[in-house]
C-alpha cells in the first residue's frame, strides 16, 4: 500500500517505522526539514518538506496514487484540513486524522461521516480506554481480544508465592486443572515463544490465550484477583485523566484526582461531579498518604513528566504492595530500563495510537490480499499477536499442524471454528472459515500461508 504520513512527531515517526517494516510504500510530510531527513534516512523512505494542507505538497507526495493519508500533526484543525484536501485531490484515498481536543469528542461520528474519513482517533481517549480495561481486570498487565471478544490474550507477572513458580508449562493442565495456552514468556531481556518444556519462574511476564470464562477460572485457581478495582487515585488532571475518570465512574469505580492547578481542579469538578477532586501537589508524599495511597485499590500516574510518573508508582508499590499501578510514559528511549522496574502496567500513548492505526492498515490490506483481521503488538513491539480469517483455499489448509514446517518463534495459539474455541494440538487442522490466532516474533505476516518456512 502507498501511505502518506503528515507529521513527524512521536506518533508519525513510530508509524513510519512500523508501516515501512511491513513493506508499505511510505511518504512522510512535515515543515521541519531536519525531522523529515532524519526519519527518511532511518526508515529508508521518501520525505517531502512542506505543509500537509497544501494541495501542491500533497501532489508532490503522490496523493493521486496513495491508498491512505494519515494526519498526525500537533493541530487538530490542520489534520482535518489535510484529510479534506486528500479526499478531494486523491483517487479514492482513505484518510485518518488524530484529533485530541475534548470539545470534538462528542462530534467524532459527525466529523468522520461528513468528511468521509476512515478513522478519527483521539490518543488520550484511546489510552484511557486501555487503562480502564486493565482496571476492570487488575491482575493483568495487558488485555487484548480476538474473535469479537470470544478469545482473550492476557499478560500477567508471576509473583513470589505463585503456584506457577518452577512449573513446567506441559504440567499446568494436570496441576491446575484449567486449560489455557501460554503463548509468550518474557524473562529479563529475553522473549520466549515457549514449548511445553519451558519452566516458569518468579517475575516472568506471561501471556495466555483463553476464552474469558476460562481465563477468569485460571486466575482464581492460581489465587490472583479477578474482580475490578473498587477505587482509584489519579495523579494529574490531564485530558487523559478526564477520559479515564469518566469511564471508571460509569463502571461504578470511585475516583479521586489530585492536581496542583486550581483552575484545572475547578474545571474537573464541573466536568466530573461524582469524582473527588483534590487541589494539591501530587508528588508530595504527605499528600499521597493523606489521600489514601496506602489503602486504595489502584493508582494511576498521568503527569507530564515521565520520571515523576515512574517514581510515584514505585512509591505507591512500596507503601501498598497489593495496589494496582498504571504508569504513563511518553519517552521510549529508556523503555528497556523502565520495563525492569517493579511497575505493573506501563502505557505508552504513542504506541496505543500507532497500534490502532496499524490495525486499520492491516484491515485495509484484507481487500488486496491480506487476511489479517486483528493485530496486536506486545512486549514493546517485539511480539505480534494476529488473528487470521481464512476466507479462501490455501496449500496449508486441512493438513495436521504437526506436518507443517512452521517458522521459528511462531505459535498457533488457538483456532475459533463455528463458535467453538480449539486449543490446537499436532492433529488439528485449519479450514476455510476458521479464525486462527498466531503469536510470533516474526513481523509482516499478511497471509496464513506466511506462517510456514519458505521452501
Amino acid at each position: 500500500m502507498k501511505i502518506i504520513i503528515v507529521g513527524c512527531g512521536k506518533v508519525g515517526a513510530t508509524l513510519a517505522e512500523q508501516l515501512s517494516n511491513e513493506g508499505n510504500d511510505i511518504v512522510i510530510v512535515d515543515k521541519d526539514a531536519e525531522k523529515v531527513q532524519d526519519i527518511s534516512n532511518a526508515c529508508d523512505i521518501m520525505g517531502v518538506v512542506g505543509s500537509g494542507s497544501s494541495h501542491n505538497v500533497q501532489l508532490e507526495a503522490g496523493i493521486r496514487e496513495a491508498n491512505l493519508l494519515i494526519a498526525v500533526t500537533g493541530s487538530d484543525e490542520l489534520n482535518l484540513l489535510c484529510c479534506l484536501i486528500a479526499k478531494k485531490a486523491g483517487n479514492g484515498c482513505q484518510t485518518i486524522a488524530r484529533v485530541r481536543n475534548p470539545e470534538y469528542s462528542q462530534e467524532v461520528r459527525f466529523i468522520r461521516e461528513e468528511l468521509g474519513m476512515a478513522m478519527v482517533i483521539n490518543p488520550e481517549q484511546a489510552a484511557a480506554s486501555e487503562m480502564a480495561r486493565i482496571l476492570r481486570f487488575p491482575s493483568a498487565i495487558k488485555i487484548e481480544t480476538f474473535a469479537n471478544g470470544h478469545i482473550e490474550l492476557l499478560q500477567f507477572r508471576i509473583g513470589a508465592n505463585s503456584v506457577l513458580n518452577n512449573m513446567r508449562i506441559a504440567d499446568m493442565g494436570a496441576k491446575i486443572h484449567c486449560e489455557v495456552l501460554v503463548c509468550t514468556v518474557v524473562r529479563g531481556d529475553q522473549v520466549i515463544i515457549p514449548d511445553g518444556n519451558v519452566v516458569l519462574q518468579e517475575r516472568d511476564i506471561v501471556s495466555i490465550v483463553a476464552p474469558p470464562k476460562m481465563a477468569s477460572q485460571f486466575f482464581k485457581k492460581i489465587k490472583v484477583q479477578t474482580d475490578q478495582v473498587r477505587d482509584t487515585l489519579i495523579i494529574g488532571g490531564s485530558t487523559t485523566a478526564y477520559y479515564l475518570a469518566k469511564q471508571l465512574l460509569t463502571m461504578g469505580i470511585d475516583v479521586k484526582i489530585i492536581d496542583k492547578n486550581r483552575e484545572r481542579c475547578e474545571e474537573l469538578s464541573d466536568l466530573l461531579p461524582k469524582a473527588t477532586i483534590i487541589c494539591g501537589e501530587g508528588t508530595d508524599q504527605d499528600v499521597l498518604m493523606e489521600e489514601g495511597v496506602n489503602w486504595m485499590d489502584s493508582f494511576v500516574t498521568l503527569t507530564d513528566v515521565d520520571e515523576e510518573n515512574i517514581l510515584l508508582s514505585l512509591f505507591a508499590k512500596e507503601h501498598a504492595p497489593k495496589i494496582k499501578s498504571i504508569t504513563k510514559v511518553n519517552n521510549t528511549t529508556f523503555d528497556e530500563v523502565i520495563n525492569k522496574l517493579d511497575l505493573d502496567s506501563i502505557i505508552y500513548p504513542k504506541y496505543v495510537t500507532a497500534e490502532y492505526i496499524v490495525r486499520y492498515v492491516r484491515a485495509m490490506k484484507n481487500t488486496i490480499g491480506s487476511n489479517v483481521e486483528t493485530l496486536y503488538r506486545l512486549v514493546n513491539n517485539r511480539v505480534e499477536a494476529l488473528e487470521f480469517v481464512i476466507r479462501q483455499s490455501s496449500p496449508i489448509l486441512d493438513i495436521p499442524l504437526e506436518k507443517l514446517s512452521l517458522k521459528k518463534n511462531l505459535l498457533i495459539a488457538s483456532i475459533y471454528r463455528d463458535g467453538v474455541l480449539i486449543m490446537p494440538n499436532g492433529q488439528d487442522v485449519m479450514s476455510i472459515g476458521d479464525k486462527v490466532i498466531v503469536v510470533t516474533t516474526n513481523q509482516g505476516l499478511d497471509d496464513i500461508s506466511d506462517i510456514v518456512k519458505e521452501r
